[in-house]
């Protein structure tokens, strides 16, 4: 376990203080925790994991989770467009991504965990890994280059530890999005599914 230098982080999205936990995984992943947010980061270049990228990743998502929550009272509020203040790109993501589902009951704040899954893989992939993987809750955000591919487990009961299903994806898209939601777990949900699993481009 790793406890980050000034590791105490205010987080807005709840005002409460919280400690920026990181914990090494087995193959190479490591387990990013702060208040809410909890990611699981795994990157390698070919086969080969790449733990020290996965830490330094997870260091950059506590940073990303300060930004949305600097911005939280407005990404609390409906919008009906793009908004002429917010300039900061993962705030008008999670604006874009509410906007293309077009329900007016949804805030920007139902996107923030596939947002902050795709900025800590975008700072993965930028950086020379060719497969990424960062699963926050159940959102996950996938980048693939060259020749690899991933499958991704899909559980339908949040109870149980074995997957019901497997997603393969595969590098005819760089950039993947899959987010599963439904009874149980921490999301709010308004369905009687006991899960319902989104594909996407983004997690967001």
């Amino acid at each position: 376990t790793i406890h980050c230098k000034g590791a105490d982080i205010h987080c807005g999205l709840t005002g409460m203080p919280y400690q920026q936990t990181i914990r090494k995984l087995e193959g190479g992943a490591v387990m990013a925790e702060c208040g809410p947010m909890r990611l699981v980061i795994s990157s390698y270049v070919g086969q080969v994991p790449q733990q020290e990228m996965n830490i330094a990743a997870a260091r950059a998502s506590f940073g990303y989770l300060e930004r949305v929550a600097r911005l939280r009272k407005s990404l609390k509020q409906r919008h009906a467009r793009l908004p002429d203040d917010l300039e900061d790109p993962l705030a008008l993501e999670m604006v874009r991504s509410v906007l293309a589902v077009g329900d007016e009951d949804l805030t920007p704040m139902a996107a923030v965990a596939g947002t902050i899954g795709d900025a800590v893989a975008d700072f993965l992939s930028d950086r020379g890994m060719t497969r990424v993987m960062v699963d926050n809750g159940g959102d996950v955000a996938v980048r693939l280059q060259g020749e690899n591919a991933v499958k991704i487990g899909i559980r339908t009961d949040v109870e149980r530890r074995s997957f019901d299903h497997v997603i393969a994806l595969d590098p005819r898209r760089f950039s993947w999005g899959v987010a599963t939601s439904g009874l149980g777990g921490r999301s709010l949900t308004r369905g009687i599914a006991s899960a319902a699993t989104v594909v996407a481009s983004t997690a967001s």
